[in-house]
């Protein structure tokens, strides 16, 4: 079975419940979906038709007796749990070693250069929420012209700046240069630009935020399909995290909803080759903040948006919906957790079987190649096969 076309839509940290090294990390307890259902009356009627409520128990959402999509879970093996790793993963490329993190703050050897680059000193230069640290420093910030630096459980170097303070095109020049500074042992997943608007207690982070990822150490699923001549569609962060490599068209996205816009934009006019998106919402706005009623209500905003996607598929199509690794509103933690992720693959060529546990995220990267026909060597196995109706 030969495919035109493959879109991956990645439910950013949408985890189904916690893998079995997730005490080394913390993230005993962690499941984020799970956890969700349990708490709120969860409505996601689409999602279970397609076979949802098969892959593990949710409450309020019951087994489909005949689901309409392939479901299953899959393990990471890559050695973390951000963003830059898991998409890598489901892209065919594992990362042995973690990314490095930061617990106390970024050492003198990358903020002396880092400061004399810039031109002016840093504020912060610790790990944060996003959103608390510019309430707690944005006044300073606003005096000084000092940019904001902060990090997190994940392997980011993070520059908060009030667009008034530093423009926006010179906070990410300011990353570039982080960027070209963060090598070797500092090399960081990512460096994010985190503009924000407003005064002193009503602070707000604008959608100009910009990731500066490290490029992948080896080819991933996208090189190998645009080598053969395929289309790469990249929509919402997915160029970001991947610096660009074997991506032919791209765009950004203000959120969720855009972020189903445009897919279905790029669904409407490209006929083959792979449209991968990133919906960050639930992750950026929702997990990290552990809000769950929040959570929820973009759980089911996406349901509501999923016939539209159903509805764009061409007769020789497959949509393929995961996540890249779990961000648990209903725990004390309000960073990333070491989760499964779902696996649901729909299409009028796809068989609607259990596709059970993956011991790996990369085994849907060798499964797309096979599925679109593009010669794969890279981590994974295909289970392209147990997909054929």
């Amino acid at each position: 079975m030969v495919l035109d076309r493959v879109t991956l839509i990645v439910l950013d940290s949408v985890g189904v419940g916690e893998l079995p090294d997730a005490g080394r990390f913390g993230d005993q307890g962690s499941n984020t979906l799970g956890n969700i259902a349990a708490t709120i009356d969860l409505h996601l009627p689409n999602l279970a038709r397609l076979g949802l409520g098969n892959i593990i128990p949710l409450r309020g959402i019951p087994p489909a007796a005949t689901p309409g999509a392939a479901w299953g879970k899959m393990a990471s093996r890559s050695a973390g749990k951000d963003t830059t790793s898991g998409h890598w993963e489901i892209a065919g490329l594992i990362l042995e070693r973690p990314f490095p993190l930061y617990p106390h703050g970024f050492p003198p050897e990358i903020i002396e250069p880092f400061t004399r680059a810039i031109g002016r000193g840093v504020l912060g230069n610790k790990p944060s929420s996003g959103t608390v640290i510019i309430e707690e420093l944005g006044a300073e910030h606003l005096r000084t012209g000092f940019p904001i630096v902060y990090t997190s459980a994940d392997s980011v170097f993070q520059i908060a700046a009030h667009e008034e303070v530093i423009p926006v095109q010179e906070l990410y020049r300011y990353c570039q240069i982080a960027r070209q500074l963060l090598t070797g042992e500092h090399a960081v997943g990512r460096v994010i630009a985190r503009p924000f608007v407003g005064e002193p207690g009503h602070f707000i982070r604008t959608d100009r935020r910009q990731d500066f990822s490290l490029e992948p150490p080896r080819l991933t699923l996208l090189d190998v399909i645009t080598a053969a001549g395929l289309p790469v569609m990249a929509v919402g962060k997915i160029k970001d995290i991947f610096a660009g490599q074997g991506i032919n068209r791209w765009i950004h996205t203000h959120d969720n909803m855009d972020g189903v816009d445009q897919t279905c934009n790029f669904m409407r006019e490209v006929g083959r080759g792979l449209i991968f998106t990133n919906l960050v919402d639930f992750d950026m706005r929702f997990g990290h903040r552990n809000d769950v009623a929040g959570y929820a209500a973009a759980l089911e905003a996406f349901d509501r948006r999923l016939p539209e996607l159903i509805a764009a598929l061409n007769e020789n199509d497959a949509l393929i919906l995961t996540a890249d690794h779990g961000c648990d509103p209903t725990t004390p933690s309000t960073d990333h957790s070491r989760e499964y992720v779902p696996l649901l693959v729909y299409g009028n060529h796809i068989r609607p079987v259990d596709l059970g546990v993956r011991p790996t995220f990369a085994d849907l990267g060798a499964t797309v190649a096979e599925l679109l026909g593009v010669p794969y060597d890279l981590d994974g196995e295909s289970f392209a096969a147990t997909l054929e109706g």
